[in-house]
């Protein structure tokens, strides 16, 4: 499964670590999903929103 959100699509970005002597190396900036049960056309189902989706409350949590 992709570490992206299933709602807004947000995945992982890219950047640098920068060390005291300015050196860059390459690193992976993460999402910060969470593994939900939403109910969806009457049944339920699960999916990775990320936690800005989470705050933003549109949808309908599985019992």
């Amino acid at each position: 499964m992709a570490k992206a959100c299933d709602k807004c699509g947000k995945k992982a970005m890219s950047g640098n670590n920068v060390s005291h002597s300015n050196r860059k190396t390459r690193r992976s900036f993460s999402v910060n999903l969470h593994t939900i049960r939403i109910e969806e056309n009457g049944g339920t189902k699960k999916v990775k929103y990320c936690s800005s989706c989470l705050k933003k409350g549109d949808y309908v949590k599985a019992l």
